[in-house]
């Protein structure tokens, strides 16, 4: 069952991933592409809004993967024993 579980989100976090990455990159060509038609605008919109995607599916992609590496532990900071500012 213990692995059913892990199955099932581990699939959620790549529906996210996926998610977050694919849905700056639409929705910033589509509305510059809708842009562009509403107002007659040169193609130097689309291209603005692919490279404004591209920023956002980089953000979305790095977001998404520090957070699963913060949910899965692998991100955890070992602590130090040995330090200099403790007193006894």
């Amino acid at each position: 069952m213990k692995s059913g579980y892990k199955l099932a989100a581990a699939l959620l976090w790549f529906t996210q991933l996926g998610l977050s990455v694919v849905s700056p990159l639409l929705i910033f060509i589509f509305g510059s592409v809708w842009l562009r038609d509403k107002t007659g605008a040169g193609e130097w919109l689309v291209a603005v809004g692919v490279a404004l995607g591209v920023i956002g599916a980089i953000g979305g992609l790095i977001s998404s993967l520090k957070s699963m590496a913060r949910l899965s532990g692998s991100g955890k900071k070992q602590e130090n024993k040995d330090s200099f500012n403790e007193h006894e």
